[in-house]
């Protein structure tokens, strides 16, 4: 079973609760915030409910570790922040994050993937994380190579939601380059 919970100096990494799927539903069902995501914003209290479950279940097979962001100083929800398709062979894992549109430019992503980054290499003794996000996405692009990612290709029309056609950037980062970067 994969769990944990990490401190930052600002913010609380733990898993997601059956209590935070409101709070977790108003920051998903955000147009702005998932224009840049693979899918379309969530719906109904439902999906947010279900993600819970399905995070949960998939931290207990050991196939991902999903937790959300929280302030330490409220406890507030500020987001999620993911490591999913977790291949323990090839010691690889993708990254992804969202956060609540309030707390865009706060350096809260940067905060939470470093301390997540930082988990997957010495914890898990992963070798790789990858990052596949919406080339438009300036944002999240410039957090990851903040973090010491590399972009490493482009996946051209790579997926349609709503009619819109878009392209995926992926980024990569190795332990080996981490440790050299951060220490």
């Amino acid at each position: 079973m994969i769990t944990t919970k990490i401190e930052t100096e600002r913010l609380i990494l733990r898993a997601l609760s059956e209590n935070d799927a409101q709070d977790l539903y108003n920051i998903f069902s955000d147009h702005q915030v998932m224009k840049y995501w693979n899918c379309a914003p969530w719906d109904g209290l439902d999906v947010a409910t279900q993600f819970i479950k399905t995070s949960r279940e998939s931290m207990n097979n050991n196939k991902e570790l999903t937790l959300g962001i929280y302030l330490k100083d409220s406890g507030k929800l500020l987001g999620k922040i993911m490591l999913f398709n977790l291949e323990q062979e090839s010691r690889r894992a993708e990254i992804g994050f969202g956060i609540s549109r309030n707390f865009w430019g706060k350096g809260v992503v940067f905060e939470a993937a470093s301390a997540v980054v930082e988990y997957a290499f010495n914890s898990l003794e992963l070798r790789r994380i990858e990052a596949e996000i919406d080339p438009l996405n300036v944002a999240s692009g410039n957090a990851l190579e903040r973090l010491g990612f590399v972009k490493e290709g482009l996946l051209r029309q790579r997926w349609e939601i709503g009619g819109v056609i878009s392209d995926s950037a992926l980024f990569g980062l190795l332990a080996g380059e981490h440790r050299t970067q951060s220490g």
